[in-house]
C-alpha cells in the first residue's frame, strides 16, 4: 500500500502547490473524522443536556479528568508511532512492524494499571473537584465506567496513531467516525427510558434503559471497546506495512525501542498531565460559580471543538508527514511541509471561528434547553474565538515537532503558558468577572502560546533532533 506522501518523497523538485495538495489529502480524512466526532459530541451533549443542567454539570465536572487520561494515552501511543513514521519513510517496514509488537505489549499492561488506579479514585474525584452535593453521585459513576474502558481507549489510540504514521489516514478516520455513531446509538438505548416515536408515519416503541448519566458513560465505554477491537485487527492484520502476518519479529521488549519511546512519550505525557491538571484547576476555579457556570463552561468547550477540528486533523497529518520526510532524509521537505501545515491550520481554524461567532446562539440552543446556560456559554465562547488562528499555530506546530521526535521543549512551553499565563490570569479575573474572566484568561493564553510555538518553528532547532538511525 503506497502512501500519499511517497510521490513527493521521490520528487526532488516538488512544488508548493503539490505540498499543499499532499497536506490536504492526508489531513482531510482526519478532519472529516474530527468533524463527525464533534458532531456526535454535540448530539451526545444534547442528549445529556435534555436531562437538565445537573446532568450536564455532573459530566462537565469530570471532563477535564477524562481528557487528562485520554491525552496521556495519546502521548504514550506517539512514543511508538513516531518511530514507525520515520522507519516507514526510510523504507524499513519490517522494523516498523517490530515497533508495533513492542507497543502492543507495553501499552496494554500500562492501560490496565491506569484503569485500576482511576477506578479506585472515582468516588473521591468529584469531591476533590469541588462539585455540588447534587451531582457527586452521577459524576463519580460516569468516571468509574470511563475508567474501566481505559485499556480499550489506549488500544484505539495506539492503532489509529500507528495507521496514520504508516500513511493510512482513511482507515482510522472511518473507524473514528464509527465510534461516534455507535456512541450515539448506545446513548439512545441507555440514557432514555422506553418511548414511542414516529417512524415513517407509524408509531414505534424504542426500547431504553433509562439510566441517565450512567447510560451516557456506558454508551461511550461500549463504543470504545467495539472500535478498539476492530482497529487492532485493521493495523495488525490488514495494514500492508505493519501487518504482523506479513512481517516476522520478536515480541520481546527491546531496550532501545523502549528508550526511544520514553524519550518521545514521557515529555508529552507529563505535559498532558500538567496541562490537564491545569484544566482541573480551571474547573476548581469555575465550580464555586455554581451549576449554571459549570454547565455553560462545559458546553462552551464542546461548542469550541468545532473550531479546532481542522487544526487537529492537520496536526495528525503533519506528524506523519514530518516523520516520513525525516526518515527519507529530505530536510528540504521537512522545512517546507512544516510551514505549509501550520499556515493551512491557521487559515482553516480562522474561518471556522468566524462561522462559529455567528452560529453560537443556534449551537447552544441545540446543546441545552436551559436559556441561562445557553446565553452565558455563547457569550464566553464568542470572546475566545479571536484566539483561534494562534491556537491553530500551537496545535499544528505541536504535530510538526512530534513528527521530528521533539517533545521536551514544546512540553515546557505548553506548561509555562498554561500555568504562568492562563491559571494566574484566571485567579485574578474570575473573582470580579465570573466565568467571563476565566475565558478571557484562556483567550490571552492561547494567543501567547501560538506566538511562542511559531518562534520555535522558525528557529528550526527541532529539525536537528536525532530520533532513530535512518540509514540502513
Amino acid at each position: 500500500m503506497s502512501t500519499a506522501l511517497e510521490p513527493i518523497l521521490n520528487n526532488k523538485n516538488a512544488t508548493r502547490a503539490e505540498q499543499i495538495s499532499t497536506v490536504l489529502r492526508m489531513s482531510t480524512p482526519a478532519i472529516l473524522a474530527e468533524l463527525t466526532s464533534i458532531a456526535m459530541q454535540y448530539i451526545d451533549a444534547g442528549m445529556v443536556g435534555s436531562l437538565g443542567a445537573r446532568a450536564t454539570a455532573s459530566i462537565g465536572l469530570v471532563t477535564s479528568s477524562t481528557w487528562l487520561i485520554g491525552s496521556v494515552c495519546i502521548g504514550m501511543s506517539n512514543g511508538f508511532s513516531v518511530q514507525v513514521a520515520q522507519l516507514v519513510g526510510a523504507g524499513r517496514s519490517k522494523e516498523a512492524s517490530g515497533i508495533l509488537r513492542q507497543a502492543l505489549g507495553v501499552l496494554l499492561c500500562m492501560g490496565i494499571v491506569i484503569s485500576v488506579i482511576a477506578m479506585s479514585i472515582s468516588t473521591s474525584l468529584p469531591v476533590w473537584l469541588g462539585g455540588e452535593e447534587a451531582i457527586l453521585k452521577d459524576a463519580g459513576m460516569y468516571f468509574l465506567i470511563y475508567s474501566a474502558s481505559i485499556p480499550f481507549i489506549l488500544m484505539r489510540h495506539l492503532s489509529a496513531s500507528m495507521m496514520q504514521c504508516s500513511g493510512d489516514m482513511k482507515t482510522p478516520s472511518i473507524l473514528s467516525v464509527t465510534v461516534c455513531v455507535l456512541d450515539v446509538l448506545f446513548n439512545m438505548l441507555l440514557i432514555f427510558p422506553s418511548r414511542t416515536i414516529l417512524l415513517f408515519g407509524k408509531e414505534c416503541v424504542l426500547p431504553g434503559a433509562g439510566l441517565g448519566v450512567t447510560g451516557a458513560a456506558l454508551g461511550t465505554a461500549l463504543s470504545e471497546a467495539v472500535i478498539a477491537l476492530i482497529m487492532l485487527y485493521a493495523v495488525c492484520v490488514r495494514n500492508k506495512k505493519l501487518s504482523l502476518r506479513l512481517n516476522s519479529g520478536s515480541w520481546r521488549w527491546q531496550k532501545q525501542v523502549l528508550k526511544t519511546a520514553a524519550k518521545i512519550a514521557v515529555p508529552i505525557s507529563v505535559d498532558q498531565i500538567f496541562m490537564c491538571s491545569a484544566y482541573v484547576v480551571g474547573t476548581l476555579i469555575v465550580a464555586p460559580l455554581g451549576t449554571t457556570a459549570v454547565a455553560a463552561n462545559s458546553l462552551a468547550v464542546t461548542a469550541e471543538s468545532l473550531c479546532y477540528m481542522p487544526g487537529y486533523g492537520i496536526g495528525m497529518a503533519a506528524t506523519a508527514i514530518i516523520g516520513q520526510t525525516i526518515g527519507a532524509q529530505r530536510s528540504d521537505l521537512t522545512k517546507s511541509f512544516s510551514r505549509v501545515s501550520v499556515y493551512l491550520g491557521m487559515v482553516m481554524m480562522g474561518l471556522t471561528a468566524v462561522a462559529m461567532f455567528f452560529l453560537a446562539p443556534f449551537i447552544f440552543s441545540l446543546l441545552t434547553s436551559d436559556s441561562s446556560v445557553a446565553e452565558l456559554g455563547s457569550s464566553v465562547l464568542r470572546m475566545e474565538l479571536f484566539a483561534e488562528p494562534l491556537y491553530a499555530a500551537s496545535i499544528c506546530c505541536a504535530g510538526v515537532f512530534r513528527g521530528a521526535g521533539d517533545t521536551l521543549v514544546p512540553s515546557i512551553l505548553n506548561l509555562g503558558s498554561m500555568w504562568c499565563v492562563r491559571i494566574v490570569l484566571a485567579l485574578l479575573l474570575v473573582p470580579s468577572m465570573g466565568l467571563k474572566g476565566y475565558w478571557l484568561a484562556m483567550t490571552i493564553e492561547l494567543c501567547f502560546r501560538g506566538i511562542i510555538f511559531l518562534i520555535r518553528l522558525y528557529r528550526g532547532r527541532w529539525m536537528k533532533k536525532e530520533l532513530i538511525n535512518t540509514e540502513q
